[in-house]
């Protein structure tokens, strides 16, 4: 950005929100876990800038926010029915699936094997602000890399203000950690990172599908 102040939307002002990540602007984002700091997933432009302002290596591939498995088919492919059994289950909430990526979102989104991070976020501003906007949003946690995870909108624009378009306050965050992972593109579901989700818990899930 060009050195003006951060807008500070309030969860009157989604609409305004949206029309921000439609110009490929940073706009952090409330979810259950921790604060999030989103782009327009699709838009190559503005997901650099998002690696660029987070100090994040190019490497390490960024999960989308979603509104469900509908938006999931958008930009997955070979769908396994764990996911939609998943998501059934723990949609939305603090649950990152990985999935086969179909080449929607932009390529800096997603890691070399072709895999893309879903989740669908348990609250009600940021539902909004996927619902208004159409499209899924690439979300990291709204911290410098390295930092810890922000929980209210203060402590985004502590590191933060100025350098990013937004901030939409919704309040503090209900769980304060980060969603579990589970891979399900592999021969056998693995999880990546614990999180608001015992690991345990959705494997023994899994296993008990079949």
């Amino acid at each position: 950005m060009n050195g003006t102040r951060t807008k500070r939307y309030t969860i009157e002002e989604v609409e305004a929100a949206v029309n921000m990540l439609k110009k490929g602007g940073l706009v952090a984002l409330p979810t259950e876990t921790v604060y999030g700091l989103a782009v327009d997933a699709e838009n190559s432009g503005a997901v650099m800038q998002l690696f660029a302002t987070k100090h994040r290596p190019r490497e390490k591939a960024i999960s989308i926010l979603v509104t469900g498995m509908d938006m999931v088919k958008t930009y997955c492919e070979n769908i396994p029915e764990a996911a939609y059994a998943l998501a059934e289950k723990y949609w939305p909430g603090p649950l990152t699936m990985i999935l086969e990526d179909k080449g929607v979102v932009s390529a800096l989104v997603n890691d070399e094997a072709g895999t893309l991070g879903v989740r669908c976020p348990d609250h009600p501003v940021t539902q909004a602000v996927l619902a208004a906007g159409g499209v899924a949003l690439a979300a990291p946690s709204a911290n410098p890399t390295g930092e810890p995870s922000p929980k209210t909108a203060q402590e985004v624009l502590a590191y933060f203000d100025n350098h990013i378009e937004g901030i939409l306050d919704g309040g503090p965050c209900q769980v304060g950690v980060e969603s579990t992972i589970v891979d399900l593109t592999g021969e056998a579901p693995e999880i990546l990172r614990e999180g608001g989700i015992p690991g345990q818990e959705i494997l023994a899930f899994l296993e008990g599908m079949g």
